[in-house]
């Protein structure tokens, strides 16, 4: 019995050399491989698929040219004892797996495998030579074709050297590598790189600062009336401010450097004001000059407050900087703060600003689209409405709605439920000069809601059809050329706030609302339909 090229015997030597002893998934795996490989038509260069992190591995590397450091062999952890051979060019593969329905014959194979005794209960010798014997008896063999995305030729990765441990990690990983982003599997008791040096500041009792100037704001704290500096960088301390400065707990405090620090470093308020100025996009501004070390960034206008959450999550990554923002896709006033930001200690290291700044280059943070006043039109659906047998309250609920945000209701149309006559009410609405068209209700899962089949008709395109919203699971999002289309479930009748209502500033300042961004609402579009509502100020579609 061999295992490709090598006795069995030898091939348990090569496995104790390999693998450090011979297990038997090692042995089981190597008679899976050679009849993956019997199966490969001669010249065609193939890779590997390991569905186990266990043994299997090791035999795929003992026998084929495919390793874990060529990245020609894959192990995903499916759990599975199953080795695929596949054309790297074609994807038309092979895969072998141990079939339970085949261990019947070899009881000593089968406890071993499916865990039936404990290893130190299993008879070994027995389950050595009903390996030798059983070979690639008791693995089935399927034909396969894998998937185009595994057939790409990986991109050559960019590299970076990480501000906080100064190794080289993958770019793509980040600002910082994996492991100072908390994934090592250990802490280091001794670095090569230590902490950075802070610069040599002059730290004098406040009896000796007298005539001096400060070297940074001093905040003063009132609990529950007042936060604010008290002393201002740069002012000189007299006299008459040391009893003041005693009450507020202050012993010692930094002056003026006589020399400057080194050009390695840079000041909190340098710091705050470059971070504010980048951070600002369009519809945001700083406010004012730095106060103890930080900016805010208010909203020029009124607007929906956009928010590049994978770059502020990357900025927060970079070691002592740090920028808190209000949730993105919130409506904002004038003036309103939507950001702050600072460097944590009263220095930064250059060493720390460069890859924060480096980050900021590819554009601003924050941006306040402004809300246009849109020309509405609503279209009511529901045979029982149209007919008069039901008061119609949806019409001057979207009214009001819209009304808040300045959009006047053009026209308000009441079909019964008919693709035909839907259709022929959203032309009307266009033709009136609607540039936002809301429908209601008819869009659940009974046989008379056709809403979405008239518009359909119509000719809506990139449609939506549901949403991780609730209420408002059955909300609808389309286009008619260039007029957005929101459809609006009946639960709109009962709840107070729903899914129109998240959705509506977004639809107003022209944000696109793709399949993606859907989904991303599900964490947090759980209304909890409080007793008393304080929406939007409520994690409600945050």
């Amino acid at each position: 019995m061999h295992i490709g090229p090598y006795s069995f015997a030898e091939f348990v030597e090569l496995a104790k050399s390999f693998h450090g002893f011979p297990a038997p998934g090692v042995l089981i795996g190597g008679f899976m491989v050679a009849l993956a490989q019997r199966q490969v038509p001669t010249g065609v260069l193939y890779d590997a698929i390991s569905e186990t992190q266990k043994c299997l591995p090791d035999a795929v590397q003992l026998l084929t040219p495919c390793t874990m450091g060529n990245g020609w062999l894959r192990v995903l952890p499916l759990g599975r004892y199953a080795v695929t051979l596949y054309d790297k060019f074609q994807g038309q593969g092979w895969r072998v797996f141990v079939d339970p329905d085949k261990l019947g014959a070899w009881p000593a194979i089968k406890e071993w495998f499916l865990k039936q005794k404990p290893k130190k209960q299993q008879d070994t010798p027995a389950l050595m030579d009903q390996i030798r014997q059983a070979g690639s008896q008791i693995c089935s063999l399927a034909s396969v074709q894998v998937r185009p995305e595994w057939l790409a030729v990986l991109p050559e990765r960019k590299f970076s050297i990480c501000p906080r441990c100064g190794e080289a990690f993958p770019a793509a990983d980040g600002l910082i590598c994996l492991g100072c982003q908390g994934q090592a599997p250990y802490v280091l008791i001794e670095k090569s790189i230590g902490p950075v040096e802070k610069p040599n500041l002059r730290s004098v009792p406040v009896e000796d600062a007298v005539g001096h100037k400060l070297l940074h704001d001093l905040t003063l704290i009132v609990p529950g009336v007042s936060k604010g500096p008290a002393f201002r960088r740069g002012e000189v301390i007299t006299a008459g401010d040391l009893c003041r400065l005693h009450q507020m707990g202050r012993q010692h405090v930094y002056l003026m450097p006589r020399n400057p620090p080194e050009d390695d470093w840079i000041h909190e308020d340098q710091i705050a004001a470059l971070f504010g100025q980048a951070m600002a996009g369009a519809g945001v501004e700083v406010q004012g000059p730095p106060q103890e070390g930080k900016v805010n960034l208010v909203a020029a206008h009124s607007g929906l407050l956009i928010v590049d959450q994978d770059r502020l999550q990357r900025f927060n990554l970079v070691p002592e900087v740090m920028c808190a923002s209000r949730k993105g896709y919130r409506v904002v006033e004038k003036g309103q703060v939507v950001a702050g930001t600072r460097a944590i200690p009263l220095f930064l290291a250059k060493r720390y600003l460069e890859p924060a700044l480096e980050l900021l280059s590819a554009g601003p943070l924050f941006a306040v689209k402004p809300l246009r006043p849109a020309q509405v039109g609503i279209l009511v659906t529901g045979t029982e409405v149209f007919r008069g047998l039901v008061e119609d309250r949806f019409a001057p609920l979207i009214a009001a709605k819209v009304q808040k945000y300045h959009c006047p209701v053009i026209d308000s149309l009441i079909v019964p439920d008919d693709r035909e006559e839907i259709c022929q009410a959203v032309q009307r609405l266009l033709a009136a000069g609607c540039d936002l068209l809301v429908t209601t209700a008819g869009l659940s899962v009974d046989p008379d809601d056709l809403t979405r089949q008239g518009l359909i008709d119509a000719g809506v395109t990139d449609l939506l059809y549901g949403a991780p919203i609730l209420p408002g699971a059955m909300t609808l999002l389309a286009r008619l050329g260039s007029v957005p289309v929101i459809g609006v479930p009946a639960c709109a009748l009962y709840f107070r706030h729903t899914s129109f209502d998240v959705l509506l500033p977004r639809l107003l300042a022209g944000v696109a609302i793709n399949r993606q961004d859907l989904a991303a609402l599900g964490h947090g579009a759980l209304c909890q339909e409080c007793s008393t509502c304080t929406f939007p100020h409520c994690q409600f579609g945050a």
